[in-house]
């Protein structure tokens, strides 16, 4: 194939590259970057393959006036949906500082250059507490081919020392798990089915060692399992009993309330404010979001629920006095 076939393709590539509306290119723009890539064309051609891109499919528009030129129009990705992709990335805590580079790298691809440095100018990753595992986007590709594949995946878990060291958990032997799904609740996780304890375990990806998908078939699932009606029971991902509690809060917590639990909440008028009963997993995370929100919200059932809270909280107390 010689170069002058591929003239068509170079055309494409520059005015995704180098044009959007605010900066459209010349034809005298675009017959000089065709002969830097060692193609000679004249105007009558570029009006030809114009039209030819426009027939599959790429949206090119032409200025009129006294600089003609063009511009491509509308992309797979406008602007102000790539601003809120690069926030995104720019504010997960369970990419590592370089990926969040990388990635943003990859997004600014998809807008045109002048565009591309507009967002420069505003990318910044953020001083924030940020995971330093770099293998996390394998783990977690691994992951969802067993999920896909409907395998056992194996793995070792650690904690961090205060010395920034990793230990192992069970000395460093290997978990077993059966991979229902991943979630984001600030850190990655992967949700796992424990069939032998009949509930689901919860594991923070980044701490997560050399994940193998096994030849194992998952263990059978129980059925009509909802990821987005579960994590709604759960607090920052913590295993505890699930049990249906019912609480009552101050009016004017109503947006707080569904943040947490969501539209769907059992939520109903009580008194000068309102109740709601829903499903949560019982422990310290749970009682710590109650705990924030002080005397306006009051858990009121069941009574060994309560119990457990009223401990808790003179337990910490207990510390201060």
């Amino acid at each position: 194939m010689t170069r002058k076939k591929l003239r068509i393709l170079y055309l494409a590539q520059f005015l995704t590259e180098q044009s959007d509306e605010e900066h459209p290119v010349t034809l005298q723009e675009i017959l000089a970057h065709l002969a830097r890539c060692g193609i000679s064309a004249d105007r009558k051609s570029i009006y030809d393959d114009v039209e030819q891109l426009r027939l599959y499919g790429m949206d090119i528009v032409s200025v009129k006036g006294k600089h003609f030129g063009y511009y491509l129009g509308q992309r797979d990705f406008q602007l102000p949906e790539l601003k809120m992709l690069i926030d995104v990335v720019q504010a997960s805590p369970f990419l590592t500082a370089n990926k969040s580079m990388e990635l943003i790298g990859k997004l600014e691809k998809l807008a045109s250059r002048p565009q591309a440095r507009a967002l420069r100018r505003q990318v910044y990753v953020m001083n924030r507490v940020r995971t330093d595992n770099e293998r996390l986007y394998y783990t977690v590709d691994g992951i969802n081919a067993a999920i896909n594949e409907n395998r056992q995946v194996t793995f070792r878990y650690f904690d961090w020392t205060a010395g920034g060291e990793k230990v192992y958990r069970r000395e460093g032997g290997l978990y077993t798990a059966d991979p229902v799904a991943l979630c984001v609740d600030r850190h990655y996780y992967l949700v796992a089915y424990d069939s032998a304890l009949g509930d689901y375990r919860h594991y923070r990806v980044d701490r997560m060692d050399g994940l193998t998908v096994t030849d194992t078939p998952r263990s059978p699932l129980p059925e009509g399992f909802d990821l987005g009606e579960y994590v709604k029971t759960v607090f920052d991902m913590y295993n505890g009993e699930t049990r249906t509690v019912t609480l009552h809060f101050a009016r004017h917590l109503t947006n707080v309330v569904t943040d947490r639990f969501g539209t769907g909440a059992h939520i109903r008028a009580d008194g000068d404010g309102f109740a709601l009963t829903a499903a949560v997993e019982v422990g310290p995370t749970f009682f710590g979001w109650l705990f924030q929100l002080g005397t306006e919200a009051e858990l009121t059932a069941p009574e060994d629920v309560r119990r457990q809270f009223a401990h808790w909280c003179r337990d910490v107390l207990g510390m201060y006095e």
